[in-house]
């Protein structure tokens, strides 16, 4: 059988957004996945996957760390000599490009989001930009997930190679149509990483505004808290403005009694998978004019987008959606599962991604 070599840099990512690609892969070839040790590393080494366990700093930017990342890679392929890799992430899209490259190694590459290096500018930029185009130039293919970051890293790397996937899709069997909540209440999610750059600020700000003016309104945050929001969230939730549910494993049971989902982020998205999942669960969407959002959202159709950064705005779409009847919220939920449907089943990236394969490999 034929080797194929995953290079990813969480197991949960892995996991949860390439598993059905990964059980059509281990029909065909020997599977190796490459990254870090994580809790669903059992549940990939069950669908069939050879795991080496490969340390990643996701964040940092230490040379020396990421030389000896460089070197881990160029000992893996020189051990089990794939017969093609497929690289996420920034890290492993650099330094594994620039091993197969060198290696005349065939792979395939996924850009899930430009990164805040390439986003802030400055001498960061430049540095990763001459990785990018160095390590993407002589892969098979290079996957984007939304149009704008297409349109810039072809521009400054000459990339040719090049599709547009609908970012990693969303398995519409697993986020299901759910019934749609008819309490009195209202109830809004957070779902993400506690972080600035996914719009916590503008949520709480907003949480805090319509609470007052709202008292039938909820708040609900899910997702890890970084240590300079512990406090915040903490305050907050003693005073009744918000609910913090910290990590969650399933978030389709908030789904079942939430009416809407608000993400209003302004980090480098590929594609937001949170809007994914809550459009396909028949959930409305209030996100920002950002791409990876805005793709998914057809505006007060399916949900409202807001400027990034801007709390007003939020406050005032979410007083737009606060103004419909639950019929016409129901009615936006179930076209943007329609929508999901048509643009953004996850069997069209598996597809993608077979079809390249067979190609290179033939």
């Amino acid at each position: 059988m034929k080797k194929v070599l995953i290079l990813a840099n969480n197991d949960v990512g892995l996991y949860k957004f390439r598993k059905e690609l990964i059980q059509e892969l281990v029909q065909k070839y020997t599977v190796y996945i490459s990254l870090p040790y994580g809790k669903h590393i059992s549940d990939l080494e069950k669908i069939g996957c050879e795991f080496i366990d490969t340390p990643i700093s996701r964040r940092g930017t230490n040379p020396i760390t990421d030389l000896k990342l460089l070197w881990r890679y160029k000992k893996i392929i020189k051990s089990i000599k794939p017969d093609i890799v497929l690289t996420y992430t920034i890290k492993p899209n650099v330094y594994g490009g620039i091993l197969c490259r060198i290696n005349r190694v065939p792979y395939v590459s996924n850009i899930t989001g430009l990164g805040t290096a390439v986003e802030n500018g400055g001498v960061l930029q430049k540095i990763t930009l001459g990785l990018y185009k160095f390590a993407l130039k002589k892969s098979s293919c290079v996957f984007f997930q939304n149009k704008e970051n297409k349109e810039f890293l072809t521009k400054e790397t000459s990339i040719s190679n090049y599709n547009i996937i609908p970012g990693s899709g969303v398995n519409l069997s697993y986020y299901s149509l759910l019934d749609y909540p008819q309490t009195s209440e209202i109830h809004f999610l957070f779902i993400a990483r506690v972080m600035k750059e996914k719009g916590i600020n503008e949520y709480l700000k907003a949480a805090e505004f319509i609470r007052d003016k709202y008292s039938y309104t909820k708040f609900h945050v899910l997702g890890f808290c970084e240590d300079e929001y512990e406090d915040k969230l903490k305050e907050m939730q003693a005073r009744g403005i918000i609910n913090y549910h910290g990590m969650q494993s399933d978030v389709r049971e908030f789904h079942k009694f939430a009416h809407c989902t608000i993400h209003p982020t302004f980090y480098p998205e590929g594609m937001s998978n949170v809007l994914l999942e809550s459009a396909a669960c028949g959930r409305p969407v209030i996100t920002t004019d950002r791409s990876g959002c805005k793709e998914i959202v057809e505006k007060e159709q399916t949900g409202y987008i807001v400027r990034e950064r801007d709390s007003l705005d939020l406050i005032k779409k979410i007083e737009m959606f606060l103004s419909l009847d639950n019929k016409e919220r129901e009615k936006m939920g179930l076209l943007g599962r329609e929508k999901v449907e048509k643009e953004f089943n996850r069997n069209i990236v598996v597809n993608s991604y077979l079809d390249i394969i067979e190609k290179t490999l033939r």
